[in-house]
């Protein structure tokens, strides 16, 4: 918020303390496309475990599979509840002995909290990693941009390196196909910032990021899920390969009964989508404001953005059953689904099969 030009978010949203924008949004959505761009995200709640069986403790209780997760790699993982709702999102990454998470600001404490008192005997100590702040460098000139601060881009997906005068880099796959995650000393925040800036980065606030997260179909917990939402519904089933928080192949942890019967038996509810929104209503949905088709509700509005060519723009769950071409009303605004951003998931399970077979369907 200190560099010139900086736009605070406005008041209720969830990223009060970073800049909005700087001045021009929708080009800075733009040159995240073309060259690169910095965002300050150093209100994500940093989390630090050190420890000896920090990896195989949180393998237990959390929904991806991190029990033997290398030095140097990350992974989106879940904190479910026993009916397998979500609870937390959240990026780990393993380096030098310690794992480093940051989630949401206003969940972070909460996730805290829950790792505490989850530790039992385990040689494991969660405390708060706010030493730590976030920066995140989007766009296909990324990589040259920290090649000219003196830090190589890593090359896969999730992988890690440490930053000259601590913290790490990290390669995520989204909101844009070239992707980074800066994790720096707070005290050195604005000294990256401004290393960054000086080496091309064009500075850039959540509106850019949300506007690319949104158009790529990346949920955000709390925005785009409510209490009831389950991993299936949200495309977080699958490993670190598949850029998924949700390993179908591990052992037990709490929730794991309702992921497992709904990806091998059943079909979840309702399914994420992207919406086009009517630009010329008065105003635009908020989040959490109910959809409906024919005065039916049908679902829920999750992030809405204006995005710099698609207009105004929202993530949504809505119910399976609803045709991609269903007139629907957004909250004040007439919106239709993006047929591109549904996933076919009609395929039969392979549990619905067996048990068809068994009775000689």
């Amino acid at each position: 918020m200190t560099a010139p030009g900086a736009v605070a978010a406005p008041d209720g949203s969830v990223d009060i303390g970073v800049a909005w924008h700087h001045g021009d949004p929708l080009g800075e959505q733009r040159t995240a496309q073309r060259d690169a761009i910095v965002v300050d995200r150093s209100h994500r709640f940093v989390i630090a475990i050190p420890g000896d069986e920090r990896l195989t403790w949180l393998h237990t209780i959390s929904s991806q599979h991190v029990a033997a997760l290398p030095d140097g790699k990350s992974a989106e993982n879940l904190s479910l509840d026993i009916n397998g709702r979500v609870e937390h999102h959240f990026v780990q990454t393993d380096l030098g002995g310690v794992t480093w998470i940051d989630t949401e600001a206003d969940r972070g404490p909460a996730l805290l909290a829950f790792l505490k008192k989850m530790v039992f005997w385990s040689k494991a100590e969660p405390r708060d990693g706010n030493e730590l702040a976030v920066l995140s460098i989007l766009g296909p000139k990324a990589a040259s941009v920290l090649d000219a601060v003196g830090t190589s881009a890593p090359v896969d997906v999730y992988d890690a390196h440490a930053l000259p005068g601590g913290g790490f880099v990290r390669r995520m796959p989204w909101p844009t196909e070239d992707s980074f995650d800066l994790l720096v000393p707070r005290e050195h925040l604005a000294a990256w910032w401004t290393k960054l800036t000086d080496a091309g980065a064009t500075p850039a606030g959540t509106w850019a990021f949300e506007a690319l997260r949104v158009e790529a179909v990346r949920p955000r917990i709390g925005l785009d899920t409510d209490e009831k939402t389950i991993p299936h519904e949200v495309r977080w089933i699958g490993g670190p390969d598949e850029h998924g928080a949700v390993h179908l192949e591990k052992g037990c942890y709490r929730g794991q009964e309702t992921v497992a019967r709904v990806h091998n038996l059943g079909k979840p509810p309702r399914h994420i989508v992207l919406l086009h929104l009517d630009g010329s209503a008065e105003a635009l949905p908020e989040p959490g404001d109910p959809i409906t088709a024919g005065g039916r509700a049908v679902g829920r509005v999750g992030t809405v953005v204006n995005h710099h060519e698609l207009g105004p723009i929202a993530l949504a769950l809505v119910k399976r059953n609803v045709p991609a071409g269903t007139e629907l009303v957004a909250g004040p605004s007439a919106a239709s689904i993006d047929p591109d951003s549904i996933v076919d998931d009609n395929a039969p399970q392979a549990g619905r099969e067996a048990v068809n077979r068994l009775r000689g369907k």
